[in-house]
C-alpha cells in the first residue's frame, strides 16, 4: 500500500518477529493516539527500539506504529483462534483455579494437548488451559461474518479497540472478517477500497454487504438492517439501515458514500 499508515512484509528479512504478550493499542507516535487496538498472539515486525518503545509492523495488515516494548514477547506460531467472544487461559484444567489472562476473539494460542474438554496452549508470555469449545484450529473458519458481528450487541464503542471490552466500526469489521477466514484492513477508509463491487443506487443489500459514511462502516445483515459500533449509541447495535443512514447524514459524518459487496473469494486467506 502507499498510504504512509502501512508497509510492505514482503521482505521476511527485515525486522524481528515478536508476539503480543497482551492487547496493546498500536499508536502514532510512543505516547501518541491510538491507532489499531493488537491482540493477543498477533505478530508484530519490530523495526526501531527506542525509549521503552518498539516501532513496527502488525503482520495481520501491515499497520505501521508504536508500541511499548513491554507488551512483547517471542512469537509464538500458533495453531489455534479463540473462537468465543471472550474466554480466558487458566493455570490448570479446573474452573475452580484462577484464570490469568483474557484472551478476546480471533486471539491466537498454539495448541499443544488436549484431554477431557480442555486444550493445553501456549500463548506469548506463558501457558495455560483453554476450554477446548472456545478454540478452533487455524483454517477452521466461522460460518457468518454477519453472526460474528452480532455477537458484539451491546459491546462499548472504544476508538481504535479491536475485543469485547470496547470496539469502534472498522474494529468490529476486521475482527467479524477475519474470523470467518477473510483479510481486512484496519480502517475504514482502506476498508472502503478492497476487493469487491460497489453497489448502485436500486441494489437491494445483502447479509455481508458493507456500508461506508466518511469515517465510518457498517455491516449489512439483512436488506433493511445494519449492525454497526458506533459513537451516537456508544455501544454495538444492530438497526434499521434507513434510521441509521437518516440520522448520519444530519450529522458532521455526511451521506453514504459506497455500498460495497465485498469479492469473499479474494479475501480469503
Amino acid at each position: 500500500m502507499s498510504d504512509r499508515r502501512f508497509l510492505s512484509l514482503d521482505r521476511p528479512d527485515e525486522g524481528d518477529a515478536m508476539g503480543l504478550g497482551e492487547c496493546a493499542f498500536l499508536r502514532d507516535a510512543p505516547e501518541g493516539a491510538r491507532d489499531r487496538q493488537l491482540l493477543i498472539g498477533d505478530r508484530f515486525k519490530v523495526l526501531e527500539r527506542a525509549d521503552g518503545h518498539a516501532f513496527g509492523v502488525s503482520a495481520k495488515d501491515g499497520y505501521v506504529g508504536y508500541l511499548p516494548l513491554g507488551c512483547l514477547v517471542d512469537y509464538i506460531e500458533p495453531t489455534h483462534w479463540v473462537s468465543a467472544l471472550l474466554t480466558h487461559a487458566w493455570p490448570s484444567p479446573s474452573i475452580k483455579s484462577e484464570p490469568f489472562v483474557f484472551l478476546p476473539m480471533t486471539a491466537r494460542v498454539r495448541v499443544v494437548g488436549e484431554a477431557d474438554g480442555w486444550c493445553e496452549v501456549e500463548v506469548p508470555g506463558g501457558t495455560g488451559f483453554v476450554p477446548a469449545r472456545h478454540l478452533r484450529a487455524l483454517g477452521d473458519w466461522g460460518e457468518s461474518v454477519v453472526e460474528t458481528a452480532r455477537a458484539f450487541k451491546g459491546t462499548p464503542y472504544v476508538w481504535a479497540g479491536n475485543e469485547p471490552g470496547g470496539i469502534d466500526c472498522s474494529g468490529l469489521v476486521q475482527i467479524a472478517f477475519r474470523s470467518c477466514g477473510f483479510s481486512c484492513p484496519p480502517d475504514s477508509d482502506v476498508q472502503a477500497t478492497m476487493g469487491g463491487r460497489a453497489l448502485g443506487s436500486g441494489e437491494a443489500l445483502l447479509a455481508g454487504d458493507l456500508v461506508f459514511w466518511k469515517g465510518h462502516v457498517a455491516i449489512a445483515s439483512g436488506e433493511r438492517t445494519v449492525v454497526h459500533a458506533n459513537a451516537h449509541h456508544m455501544a454495538v447495535v444492530e438497526e434499521p439501515v434507513e434510521e441509521a443512514v437518516a440520522r448520519i447524514a444530519a450529522s458532521d459524518t455526511g451521506p453514504v458514500t459506497v455500498r460495497l459487496r465485498p469479492n469473499w473469494a479474494a479475501l480469503r486467506g
